[in-house]
């Protein structure tokens, strides 16, 4: 099959509606947040908490979660370094395309590496991103175990396990850490609400 070549492609964002344009119809302003931190941390919880009570004040938001996109657009991934830097890649694609049509992007994934997070960064563009750590130790993620995968890992049923057979490179400098061993979920929510809520809301 024929790639194409560069000379063969033609965007047409000039003739696009403008980010701008979208943003006012929504009354917000677009943003990818970035939730990271080992599997059992709290991020899922922490995105659809804090998506609920965006949602109930009337800004429109997108929630993309790890398991859910695995099913999906990265269904052909594993869990090679390779393969997480290749999810991490397409989902940031797909976040800031969101985030130029308005949309508050909230994204919750592992990214183990700093430089899964530093591309995430790159493509979304730094200033519509917040990197966000969930925090808690590996063993009390272990000991919550939400999803058996921890209990699978130690049996061998799950290859390339993070925090397991896999390192985590905890996040130099984050927009912000969310203790989820020591904060409850809505004293994590509540924080993280108040990072986002004055970066989305509709300059006057």
């Amino acid at each position: 099959m024929m790639q194409a070549e560069p000379s063969d492609i033609h965007p047409v964002s000039d003739r696009m509606l403008k980010r701008s344009q979208k943003e006012v119809l929504l009354n917000q302003e677009g943003l990818v947040l970035w939730l990271s931190g080992l599997s059992g941390s709290g991020k899922s919880t922490m995105a659809i908490a804090l998506e609920q009570k965006l949602h109930s004040e009337g800004f429109f938001t997108q929630i993309l979660d790890g398991d859910n996109i695995r099913t999906g657009l990265n269904s052909n991934l594993g869990f090679s370094d390779e393969d997480r830097r290749e999810n991490i890649r397409r989902i940031a694609e797909v976040a800031k395309l969101m985030a130029h049509s308005g949309t508050v992007v909230i994204c919750s994934f592992i990214t183990p590496l700093r430089e899964f997070r530093e591309l995430a960064r790159r493509i979304v563009g730094k200033e519509d991103l917040l990197e966000v750590y969930v925090k808690a130790s590996l063993e009390t993620c272990e000991a919550r175990d939400v999803k058996g995968l921890y209990a699978k890992a130690r049996e061998g049923k799950v290859r390339n396990f993070t925090g397991k057979d896999s390192g985590f490179e905890e996040p130099a400098g984050p927009d912000l850490v969310l203790e989820t061993e020591t904060e409850t979920v809505g004293q994590s929510r509540d924080r993280l609400y108040d990072l986002v809520r004055p970066r989305i809301v509709a300059k006057a």
